[in-house]
């Protein structure tokens, strides 16, 4: 694969952004997906450092969540903002992770990553659940590098 807009079809791009859509649907969070070649930095701190540039940390509640993908390098990093980090165990993403990769090791990306989506909405509902106020504070856009 040549380049990141190559690693997902439209329509798999939709059916995560659908995804997205469903899990917010019972949660205050804000999931986000971002797609990069490749990166030269640690892949957490890269992913951090996009956190920050997406501007997920100016979430209210401080409750966003960002999966990161660096598509070449085959490696992907789930981080919560500190307001989840708070209040979850530190093995909160694990079996989220876990489903990930086992996708993943197939070469189901689209299904590693909806899976994801929707288990982490799933886990933030105990936590963030959605309220009468919320607001969709970020694009459910996938983003990319």
């Amino acid at each position: 694969m040549s380049k990141v807009e190559d690693f997902l079809s439209k329509e798999e791009e939709q059916e995560i952004v659908e995804a997205i859509r469903m899990a917010e649907k019972n949660i205050s969070g804000e999931i986000r997906v971002h797609l990069e070649k490749t990166t030269a930095l640690d892949v957490y701190d890269r992913a951090l450092e996009v956190f920050n540039e997406l501007k997920m940390d100016e979430t209210q509640l401080k409750n966003g969540v960002l999966i990161y993908l660096a598509v070449e390098d085959k490696t992907f990093v789930i981080c919560g903002d500190y307001g989840i980090n708070d209040v979850v165990a530190n093995d909160f993403w694990d079996s989220t992770k876990e489903v990930m990769v086992a996708h993943f090791k197939n070469g189901n990306y689209k299904q590693g990553l909806v899976d994801g989506i929707l288990i982490a909405g799933e886990q933030l509902k105990k936590h963030f659940p959605w309220s009468e106020d919320d607001t969709n504070e970020l694009s459910n856009e996938i983003s990319k590098g």
